[in-house]
C-alpha cells in the first residue's frame, strides 16, 4: 500500500511538472506572437490565433472541454454571454471555443503576462470598481463594440465560487445589450472529476494565488469542463434588471437540476 502511494505521488509529481514546463513554453510563445506577429495580422487571423492558444493551454493543464448548446457566432450581429464564474480557466474556456471581448476589473491588467495578454490579445474591457463613473465608460465601449457585431463575454455574479451556487447577478453592465439590442446568451460553466462530481480543484474562490490554483489543477489526472448554453435571451423591450433577472433565472435552473443552487436575488451595483 505504500509502494503504491509513493508511486502514486511521483506520477503526480511528473505529471504536474511536465505540465508546468508546458505551459510556461505556450505562454512564452503566445507572449511572442502578440507581440511580433498580432501588428502585421488581420483582425480575423489573430481571433483565429487567439482561440487556437486558448485551446491547446486547456489541453496543456489537462482540462478537457465538453459543449452542449449553441454558442453564438462570431461577428453576427452582435451578442452577450453572461456565464457563472468558477476558476480562471473561465475565459480561456470560452476563448477556446470563440474570439470574445471580456469585461474584467481592473486588477486582472496587473497580472503577469496573463493581464498584458488580455489586454493586447483579447481586447479584455478593464472595468475599474473603485471608480463609480467608470462603469459608464465601459457601458458605452461595451455597446459600440456589440452593435459592431462582436461578442462580448462577462460574469455578472462579480466574483467566483466553487461552481455549486449562483450568487446575484449584478444587472449594470447588462445595460450595454438593452442600448444595443443585442441577445444576452446565459451559459453555465461546469467543472467535473474523472468520477462525475463537481471538482472543487478547479475553482478558484478562497484567497489562494494563481499560481497556487494552477498547481492543484496540473496535479489533477484530468479535469472536465463543460459548457452550456441555453436559449439567447431578446433585449428588445426589457429593463437591464429584467434582463439580468432572466439569465440567472436561465443558468440557476440548470444548477437546481444539478442538486445545487439557491433562490434568485438580483442587484444592481458595480461588480464586486
Amino acid at each position: 500500500m505504500g509502494m503504491r502511494s509513493e508511486t502514486d505521488m511521483l506520477v503526480t509529481r511528473l505529471r504536474s511538472g511536465r505540465r508546468l514546463l508546458s505551459l510556461q513554453g505556450h505562454v512564452l510563445v503566445g507572449a511572442l506572437t502578440v507581440l511580433v506577429l498580432f501588428p502585421f495580422l488581420a483582425t480575423v487571423e489573430r481571433e483565429r490565433r487567439l482561440v487556437r492558444w486558448a485551446a491547446r493551454l486547456l489541453r496543456i493543464v489537462g482540462v478537457h472541454v465538453t459543449v452542449k448548446g449553441q454558442a453564438p457566432a462570431a461577428r453576427i450581429g452582435g451578442a452577450l454571454i453572461v456565464a457563472n464564474h468558477v476558476s480562471w480557466l473561465d475565459i480561456h474556456l470560452i476563448h477556446s471555443l470563440l474570439p470574445a471581448r471580456f469585461v474584467a476589473k481592473s486588477e486582472v491588467r496587473g497580472w503577469p503576462v496573463i493581464g498584458w495578454l488580455a489586454d493586447k490579445a483579447g481586447g479584455t474591457l478593464f472595468l475599474e470598481r473603485a471608480r463609480k463613473t467608470d462603469a459608464k465608460r465601459v457601458n458605452g465601449a461595451m455597446a459600440d463594440h456589440l452593435r459592431a457585431g462582436e461578442c462580448l463575454a462577462l460574469f455578472p455574479e462579480g466574483t467566483t465560487t466553487d461552481g455549486s451556487e449562483l450568487l446575484p447577478f449584478y444587472s449594470n453592465l447588462f445595460q450595454p445589450a438593452v442600448t444595443a439590442q443585442t441577445p444576452v446568451w446565459p451559459a453555465l460553466i461546469r467543472y467535473r472529476a474523472g468520477d462525475g462530481r463537481y471538482c472543487q480543484e478547479a475553482a478558484w474562490h478562497d484567497d489562494s494565488s494563481l499560481l497556487d490554483s494552477l498547481r492543484r489543477i496540473v496535479r489533477q489526472p484530468a479535469v472536465f469542463a463543460e459548457i452550456e448554453f441555453l436559449t439567447p435571451i431578446s433585449s428588445q423591450g426589457l429593463h437591464r434588471r429584467e434582463l439580468a433577472a432572466r439569465a440567472e433565472q436561465a443558468i440557476r435552473g440548470l444548477l437546481v437540476a444539478d442538486g445545487h443552487g439557491s433562490q434568485p436575488e438580483i442587484a444592481d451595483h458595480l461588480p464586486a
